[in-house]
């Protein structure tokens, strides 16, 4: 039995749980009795969608998308525009993109951004990958989708000198206010960075 009574088991259950990114001590808690009070049935095909996942889902060699097959469906897609590369932080971000209709290229994923403080430098992430991409000559654009944060805007910023000497154009993601938002509401570094990137009406 762990501390307080709860027993073994159930306690160790909740401490992977709270692993998790995103789930706190209590939504493990909650999860680790929900897995109690199912079926073994159920249970059972929990633990083997999670060991499946594991073994069959790789990185693609091209562009470190998850896939099953390699490369990925999107790079192998004739349909998708092979010169255009938008590199993204991690694999979720693909799902947000495609999600809007408006991308027909290919993708990039880092798998993270530069952060000194974590101990995260450039040979962490995939720019090995990447640039092995460049190099081959069909690239003729790489978009930097990274988040606008201090860690995303110092990896785009690293790309683009990384990327510049090659002759490939890098560009950003457009920032700046969101459709419906306020004025007053703004934060300062949106309403710059909307006023950096104005159209013409």
């Amino acid at each position: 039995m762990a501390t307080g009574g709860t027993p073994e088991a159930i306690a160790r259950l909740v401490e992977q749980f709270n692993r998790l990114p995103g789930i706190g001590p209590k939504s493990a808690q909650r999860l680790a009795y929900h897995i109690l009070r199912v079926g073994d049935e159920e249970a059972e095909a929990l633990a083997n969608a999670v060991l499946e996942v594991k073994r069959r889902i790789r990185l693609c060699s091209v562009c470190c998308y998850i896939t099953e097959q390699d490369p990925c469906g999107y790079c192998t897609d004739d349909r998708r525009d092979q010169s255009l590369v938008c590199v993204v932080e991690q694999a979720l971000d693909i799902s947000a993109i495609e999600r809007s209709g408006g991308y027909n290229g290919v993708y990039h994923v880092l798998h993270g951004v530069l952060n000194p403080m974590d101990g995260v430098g450039p040979e962490d992430l995939r720019f090995r990958e990447l640039l092995a991409r460049v190099q081959g000559g069909s690239v003729s654009e790489v978009i930097m989708a990274t988040n606008p944060s201090l860690e995303g805007e110092a990896t785009a910023m690293y790309a683009a000198k990384l990327l510049g000497p090659l002759g490939v154009r890098v560009t950003r993601l457009a920032r700046g206010l969101p459709s419906g938002a306020d004025l007053e509401y703004a934060d300062d570094v949106t309403l710059l960075r909307a006023l950096e990137g104005r159209q013409a009406v």
